[in-house]
């Protein structure tokens, strides 16, 4: 496995970005990683690593990078610690996500290691909303794109990723947990709605059992029978999407 740190020109400014790949010296289908509301941690460069062993160039941005250096870790994590994430979460918009996203996808272009060709994508809790987002706004770039009992996914705002269904051109995969505070009831309902009405290619689960988190393995809410399915499913779409 190679590793490196790397930084990528954005529109706001240069953000850090970690970079996972097999050793060898062909070029591996491209896939972004968009981290969760605690920010880059190593529990992700752990998540970041499985998906790369299989045949990935992975890179996990920073999205946080315009606010300064901000990480939290979820297993010491008290209210006060609690409350500062929820406040920088609630600061990053999806239209800043996607400008990262553009810079992203244009330094990629530019790397020997990333095979010209479909993208793919994958997010957690936070990150749902801009999986979706991306799907929508870069659709000739990404094929296979993958959300995790993802959040905001639904809402009643002009910026909704449910409204821009109709730009999709990837296959989805979205997996819900059965118990999750984070996600109400009309956003599964509604969801499907929305892709079955744009003819989308998509999966939809809400996964029996499960607590919101459950493929987080240092988590108090880890299944690690569902997180291993979720990992199989993941790898199946990125399998059929992105590699010839």
């Amino acid at each position: 496995m190679i590793e490196e740190d790397a930084v990528v020109p954005t529109p706001d400014g240069p953000m850090p970005t970690a970079v996972f790949r097999p050793d060898g010296d062909e070029p591996f289908p491209p896939v972004i990683f968009y981290m969760d509301a605690p920010g880059i941690r190593p529990e992700l460069y752990e998540m970041s690593r499985e998906i790369a062993a299989a045949g990935y160039l992975v890179v996990l941005p920073d999205l946080y990078h315009r606010f300064g250096k901000v990480s939290f870790d979820p297993e010491t994590m008290g209210r006060p610690e609690r409350a500062e994430m929820l406040a920088v979460m609630d600061r990053l918009s999806n239209a800043m996500v996607m400008r990262d996203t553009g810079g992203l996808l244009d330094w990629l272009k530019g790397r020997a290691d990333a095979r010209p060709g479909p993208v793919g994508c994958v997010g957690h809790c936070m990150s749902g909303q801009f999986v979706l987002t991306a799907a929508a706004t870069y659709p000739a770039e990404f094929a296979a794109v993958a959300a995790f009992y993802g959040t905001r996914m639904v809402t009643d705002k002009p910026d909704s990723p449910h409204l821009l269904a109709d730009k999709v051109k990837a296959e989805l995969y979205l997996g819900f947990a059965e118990e999750d505070q984070h996600v109400p009831d009309n956003v599964v309902p509604d969801l499907r709605a929305a892709l079955d009405a744009a003819g989308v290619t998509y999966g939809l689960e809400v996964w029996a059992g499960t607590r919101h988190g459950f493929a987080f393995p240092r988590r108090w809410c880890y299944d690690r029978a569902a997180a291993e399915k979720a990992q199989a499913i993941l790898l199946d779409l990125f399998a059929r999407r992105l590699t010839p």
